[in-house]
């Protein structure tokens, strides 16, 4: 990442100087075409880069800055951005910097530049003047600040921000709502923030109001399926702090907590399959669910009664039909994917239906008590597509198993990484084998630099040292694979030439089980992962290891089934607040516009070949 910053920088600067120092007095043109909406602002672009280019600092830099100005206005960010890199910041008048620090952190953010970002926003000298910025200003890059730290994955620090931003938006945002909606995204970065940083930045904090925020995230997380509890431990929190701005104003997923125990569904009905090729998934996905709900009555917190049915034979609207006549007042399954689509498509859902799995095609919007959860191989290409994209890569090559899974995860990826503006520069699709050489030489092109090779040897007709290259135009790679698949992809891929470029992996690379004489081969690799596999403290996992000594395949499974049960109650405050989320054993869960729980999960490495989880923050 520091290459290729420093490589940017230095190459935006060429440019710069091309404009400044070129034989011609008028500026020449950047990659694309320069339009100008008037001939006179045009003129006086040209007239600031010419006084520029004959005058000293810091009249040269003033000039340089007013010229980016001045593009800017015009939505020329990009000829904007390459002046701007050519300024020496310390040649700025106080005043000066400040605008330029505005002015350059806007166009980074536009070009999803965010380490740039992060280094114009925390640079040192702009808090050394933060009592010279005006109250407008000062909001604008406070919540700059916020935003860009939770989108580098470091919640803790923009929620300083925020509390920083709170009396300021007191003063100057009340009309238009800025204190109303700071505080809601507070919570949104204290809800992302995992327990254990939490209770450590509470006991850290001497900040009173952050201390009673970080307290009511800690109530809020600890006890998300326990909704009495957790209203008690709310009610007794706001006694204590009843001038506290939560206090006066609960979130919005707190307001809906008696309504939420008041409405909760007190029978429930299970429809998975008890034989058939998908009775031991069903099995898992159950065991877990049971687990989830005895650990909730010995709490001795309220529980539904339970229902099971088989939907291995008979029709599944009937099964459904037959459920609800007998009391059930919502529904967990079916699995099966086409018994899925036919629930979607029941014109006649009298009580929600949580289906444990997805379908392709979306469900008629009068299927508003229709729910699709599962472990969907789409949400992880997404997220890795996100994740890579915020860390600075541009030019991806994807090599995926040739699956229905593999492909839609490859797919997913892709989508995502077209619409920020990605290129992907090679995709290639491999079927289980012993060797993947081949495949890898093709993807990287090192092939054609052997036929070149080949080409001139016999041109020249005589012997020649040479050392294959492969293609310079790759950042990243996705790479789509079981275990046994990556394990020796990555070593191909080293092998060839592309041990320098980043891996980034869906969670189908581990096992679930540390292995590190297998997987040592595989270390470098990033991937995205369930939660569940890093939960040292879960009563419910240790319970299940215990009595059910899952195989690890079906691990997964398990944390659905565990998931599953923490959301029945939810699904109503999820669909009536878009920014709920459950922190759950597969990932941070949302509910999207189309009833789809969408899946956010956390993030490992494989070292020295045991899977650790990663920090939060992308530039660690």
């Amino acid at each position: 990442m520091q290459f290729t910053a420093m490589t940017g920088r230095f190459s935006l600067l060429i440019l710069t100087l091309f404009l400044l120092w070129g034989c011609s007095s008028t500026p020449p043109k950047t990659q694309r075409p320069v339009v100008i909406d008037t001939i006179e602002a045009q003129v006086d672009v040209n007239s600031l880069l010419n006084q520029a280019h004959i005058s000293n600092s810091p009249r040269k830099e003033q000039l340089l800055f007013d010229a980016a100005k001045q593009l800017h206005s015009q939505g020329e960010g990009m000829w904007a951005r390459n002046i701007l890199s050519s300024i020496e910041p310390a040649a700025l008048s106080a005043e000066t910097y400040i605008q330029y620090s505005l002015l350059f952190s806007d166009i980074a953010f536009a070009d999803d530049s965010y380490f740039l970002a992060q280094r114009l926003l925390t640079d040192s000298r702009l808090d050394q003047l933060w009592q010279n910025i005006s109250i407008e200003n000062q909001v604008t890059l406070r919540q700059r600040r916020a935003d860009l730290f939770l989108i580098l994955g470091d919640p803790l620090a923009s929620v300083s921000e925020r509390i920083a931003l709170q009396p300021l938006v007191s003063l100057y945002g009340q009309p238009i709502g800025l204190d109303i909606s700071n505080q809601d995204a507070l919570w949104r970065s204290l809800m992302s923030i995992p327990i254990a940083e939490l209770q450590l930045g509470h006991e850290q904090s001497a900040n009173l109001e952050l201390k009673g925020w970080y307290e009511l995230a800690l109530i809020s997380k600890d006890n998300q399926s326990n909704l009495e509890l957790q209203q008690a431990q709310i009610k007794k929190w706001q006694t204590f702090r009843p001038e506290h701005p939560a206090s006066l104003r609960l979130p919005s997923d707190l307001q809906f907590l008696q309504q939420l125990i008041a409405e909760r569904p007190t029978h429930i009905a299970v429809l998975l399959p008890q034989k058939g090729s998908l009775k031991k998934a069903a099995n898992a996905i159950r065991n877990g669910f049971m687990a989830a709900h005895y650990e909730a009555s010995a709490l001795q917190t309220s529980v539904p009664q339970i229902s099971f049915f088989d939907t291995s034979k008979d029709d599944i609207t009937q099964i459904y039909n037959t459920a609800v006549n007998n009391g059930a007042q919502l529904v967990i399954g079916p699995l099966k994917k086409s018994n899925v689509a036919a629930l979607g498509n029941f014109e006649d859902l009298k009580v929600p239906v949580l289906a444990v799995n997805y379908i392709e095609s979306q469900p008629p919007e009068a299927a508003r008590n229709f729910f699709q959860f599962g472990l969907s191989a789409e949400d992880e290409g997404r997220q890795i597509a996100q994740r890579a994209w915020i860390e600075g890569h541009r030019q991806a090559m994807v090599l995926y198993t040739n699956t229905g899974w593999g492909k839609r995860s490859a797919e997913a990826f892709q989508k995502i990484w077209q619409e920020f503006g990605g290129t992907i520069v090679s995709s290639q699709a491999f079927e289980k084998q012993k060797n993947y050489s081949n495949i890898i030489k093709s993807a990287l092109n090192v092939s054609g630099s052997e036929d070149r090779s080949r080409q001139l040897r016999t041109l020249l007709n005589q012997n020649m040292e040479f050392e294959p290259r492969r293609r310079q135009d790759i950042d990243m790679i996705l790479l789509v694979a079981k275990h046994n698949e990556a394990r020796q992809i990555k070593p191909t891929l080293d092998f060839h030439y592309a041990s320098g470029i980043p891996v980034y992996a869906s969670s189908h690379i581990f096992s679930g089980q540390d292995n590190s004489k297998s997987d040592r081969d595989m270390n470098g690799i990033r991937f995205t992962t369930l939660p569940w596999f890093f939960d040292t403290q879960s009563k419910i996992k240790k319970t299940i290891n215990k009595i059910a000594t899952p195989a690890s395949s079906y691990q997964r499974l398990y944390a659905l089934g565990v998931d599953s049960f923490s959301l029945y109650p939810r699904l109503r405050q999820m669909q009536k607040i878009p920014e709920t989320k459950l922190y759950g054993m597969t990932g941070s869960l949302a509910l999207n516009q189309q009833n789809r729980i969408e899946r956010e999960q956390i993030w490992a490495k494989i070292q020295k070949g045991i899977a650790t989880p990663l920090p939060m923050t992308v530039s660690q």
